[in-house]
């Protein structure tokens, strides 16, 4: 297999392991507010909203220090210990108690950062500017293969419940942490890329480092680690504040906000709607899996074609928004305004129009679709802007996206769904004229880069 198959493999399994671990821990995000209230214990006082809001808090503070981690111990590593902090989170659920559910949603914030920055720098160093979008799209599609099958499974094992009792949460979260834990062990399988072809005055050069390498004593070579995790801490802060990941910064807030209500609280909405019926908790599942087809689509259609690259990126995050605001103003028409904050028992309010399960299912559509469209996108930017310095970069996108998501779960708790809409339609017409200028200047920069080639 040649340099390029064994990259193109290496992303093929990145996908796959995420895959694997998403498929247990977004289902569980999904659906763990709808068990909480389900609880039969009274010793249990936790907050499935308040617990993302830590986990996504943590992981915004963790992001600055990630790079270090990932620099020191490597990609491979750094991605299987975070998984293993994974599995742990989804296994605290068969057994729960109030204090070891706070103390998992820490670890799994610091968790978080490393694992999505060791994901970055794989990302980066499997691919070159042509290859990319490509890649990009390749990775986000098998991570979101995790919402059809994660869900499918919820819709199939809760069909038919009005009430989750604690033999059902057991054996869900049992299933869960196996295949959590399988995902983990497939990050062994990625390989280290094939180093590209040097000149003679490269491979001279190189020599020359690897017979310095190999005089240098065992203390110099601590202090070289150290060295090189502050350096990456030292990047990451200094690129927090070029021009390029200030204008992003405002659509990576709105993936951070839309990330949560797709993945939280719309599936709480649908739960708490009894006016679908008494089958309204499997359709939670349903909902799930109409998110993850949508992100397949979008992931398929704009990553692995490489339509990105063809026509610009611009003509796919219109796409987004424009899906988005149809998607919200649906939701908006169809779901009650206090569904996000209503008991298990539901809601009285009504909506504005008969709520209608076909229009809740085409709107989880239409937000995993917008969300691939966002995602796709700034993955493949990031990647070519900031190639050189993946890890840090990658780094800086995860924590403006967390931090940002940390703050719409603290929110969630409080603000009816009408406000939660107003608020993600405001960012996300800013996000998208942010991401449009942050455009024009890859195209600049593209366009040099092919003039200094000729």
């Amino acid at each position: 297999m040649g340099p390029e198959g064994k990259k193109l493999l290496n992303i093929i399994v990145l996908g796959f392991g995420f895959m694997f671990m998403f498929t247990a821990f977004q289902t569980c995000g999904n659906i763990e507010q709808t068990i909480i209230k389900s609880f039969n214990s009274t010793e249990f006082h936790g907050s499935g909203y308040t617990s993302m809001a830590i986990i996504y808090g943590v992981f915004s503070a963790s992001n600055l220090m990630a790079p270090s981690v990932v620099t020191v111990i490597g990609p491979q590593l750094s991605m299987f210990i975070s998984g293993l902090l994974y599995s742990g989170y989804i296994a605290m659920f068969i057994h729960p108690l109030t204090w070891s559910f706070y103390t998992a949603s820490v670890l799994v914030g610091v968790a978080a950062a490393v694992l999505w920055t060791a994901q970055g720098n794989v990302l980066a160093i499997n691919s070159s500017d042509s290859t990319i979008g490509r890649n990009s799209g390749i990775f986000w599609s098998l991570l979101q293969f995790s919402l059809f099958f994660g869900n499918l499974y919820i819709y199939c094992a809760w069909h038919g419940h009005v009430h989750i009792t604690d033999k059902d949460r057991r054996t869900v979260f049992i299933s869960l942490t196996v295949i959590s834990l399988v995902g983990c062990f497939l990050f062994f399988l990625i390989r280290k890329p094939d180093p590209e072809p040097l000149s003679g005055s490269e491979v001279t050069e190189s020599l020359l480092q690897t017979e310095s390498s190999e005089s240098s004593t065992s203390s110099s070579s601590h202090s070289g680690l150290c060295s090189r995790a502050l350096d990456a801490f030292v990047k990451a802060c200094k690129m927090f504040v070029t021009k390029e990941m200030l204008l992003l910064s405002v659509s990576i807030g709105y993936t951070g906000l839309e990330l949560t209500f797709y993945s939280g609280v719309y599936g709480t909405c649908i739960g708490a709607m009894n006016l679908f019926g008494t089958d309204a908790k499997s359709l939670i599942g349903i909902s799930g899996i109409c998110i993850g087809v949508g992100e397949i689509l979008g992931g398929g259609v704009f990553g692995m074609l490489n339509k990105s690259n063809r026509f610009g990126r611009n003509p796919v995050v219109l796409l987004g928004l424009i899906t988005h605001f149809v998607a919200f103003f649906l939701i908006f028409l169809n779901i009650a305004s206090d569904a996000p904050l209503a008991p298990e028992e539901g809601t009285d309010l009504q909506a504005f129009i008969a709520p209608s399960v076909g229009v809740a299912l085409l709107c989880s559509f239409l937000l995993g679709l917008g969300d691939s469209c966002f995602n796709t996108q700034l993955l493949s930017i990031i990647g070519f802007l900031f190639r050189d310095n993946s890890a840090p970069a990658f780094a800086v996108f995860k924590f403006i996206q967390s931090i940002m998501a940390a703050v719409a779960f603290f929110y969630s708790n409080y603000l009816l769904l009408h406000w939660q809409l107003l608020i993600l339609v405001i960012l996300g017409f800013l996000g998208s004229i942010s991401f449009f200028a942050v455009e024009l200047i890859a195209e600049s920069r593209r366009q040099d880069s092919n003039y200094g080639s000729i």
